[in-house]
């Protein structure tokens, strides 16, 4: 008899619209929600609930009770200190500790496996800074949670690599380096790095057909260097990467000029892309082009962690936070990708005869 587990939605930061994108989501698509527990504070999701006009909250003891949540409430666990209610739209220490506790407890709780999978709604980056302590270590999510991770499986950072993957139905992207000024990005492109993202990328992406993806590189100069011209490390960094990536057996093109590599990996009408996934050297130079295509769409993925871990593509939005105004739409995306992401990682172990029929699903 399968064992169900809960889906984990992280509140992400309390004076953003992370709780009410949350709570617009359990108020109008409750099926996609089924089996969800939000971890955060109570009273903001409260506030929250309060002001998009969603059902009640119900206050879990443990994520187990989560079965036991009557129909048209929003299952919350109290899972961080905030001693009063933050204002909306302002950074705030006490805000950017509280969705770090949240954070971290889902995490190692996604380690156990005691949840499924890992949905975050945004953090304000300056306010988890401004929490101090370690949190003021992590740009951001991604690296708290890798963080998380190796600390649980005993490994140093540089032991689980990690890269962040940005899907919406008609393009993906998965970046070489994520949260780095442009500066030190540009000095991260490096053959290693550049073959691990690919690595991780071939791992964690599937093609449509269920087989290994094609994977597109993008130069990191203008027409990727244009044979030396406006740069050299495609020759003499990215085109090395590749060609070691298809002796090991993988499915890798470029490197390719940036300004028209992402139109020919796009989806269009029902039409595959000509490529599955693009790897990107650096954060703008992939999230622009997805972004473009819709926010609301947009999930963030990511690659290379023990556990599936998906969030919006949005921030905390500060300037319309408490307006009633956000769209959940990005964060519905995210947990059906959560879903869809779990499954195959159960059909994956299956087929490898790691786990029986009966073994715990979402």
């Amino acid at each position: 008899m399968a064992v169900a587990l809960p889906l984990v939605i992280t509140m992400g930061d309390p004076a953003g619209i992370g709780p009410e994108t949350i709570a617009k989501a359990f108020r109008d698509c409750p099926a996609d929600l089924m089996g969800c527990v939000v971890v955060g504070d109570v009273a903001s999701l409260r506030r929250a609930a309060a002001l998009v006009g969603a059902g009640p909250v119900a206050v879990l003891d443990a994520v187990a009770d989560w079965q036991s949540v009557p129909p048209h409430c929003l299952p919350v666990l109290q899972k961080c200190e905030l001693p009063a209610l933050v204002p909306y739209g302002q950074i705030s220490a006490l805000a950017g500790r509280a969705a770090a506790e949240c954070i971290v407890w889902a995490a190692q709780a996604a380690l156990r496996g005691e949840v499924a999978a890992l949905v975050t709604a945004p953090i304000h980056k300056e306010a988890l800074a401004a929490a101090g302590g370690a949190w003021s270590f992590y740009p951001g999510h991604t690296e708290l949670l890798q963080a998380q991770a190796a600390a649980f499986v005993g490994k140093a950072l540089s032991a689980l690599p990690v890269r962040m993957m940005l899907a919406n139905d008609e393009l993906k992207t998965v970046l070489v380096s994520i949260h780095l000024s442009l500066r030190d990005a540009i000095e991260a492109v490096t053959l290693e790095r550049v073959l691990q993202t690919l690595r991780i990328t071939h791992q964690s992406v599937r093609s449509a057909s269920g087989g290994p993806p094609r994977i597109a590189v993008a130069g990191l100069n203008p027409h990727a260097g244009e044979g030396g011209l406006f740069g050299r490390e495609e020759q003499d960094v990215i085109a090395p990467a590749i060609a070691q990536a298809r002796q090991e057996g993988m499915d890798v093109s470029g490197p390719f000029a940036p300004d028209t590599v992402f139109m020919r990996a796009r989806a269009k009408a029902g039409q595959p892309g000509e490529f599955d996934v693009v790897v990107a050297m650096y954060h703008d130079q992939g999230l622009i082009p997805v972004k473009y295509l819709g926010v609301e769409q947009g999930v963030n993925v990511t690659l290379g962690l023990p556990m599936v871990r998906t969030s919006p593509d949005h921030g905390t939005a500060f300037d319309i936070a408490g307006t009633g105004r956000a769209d959940a739409a990005s964060l519905i995306a995210a947990i059906r990708m959560a879903r869809q992401l779990v499954a195959s990682r159960f059909k994956a172990k299956q087929g490898l005869g790691l786990i029986g029929t009966g073994a715990e699903s979402y």
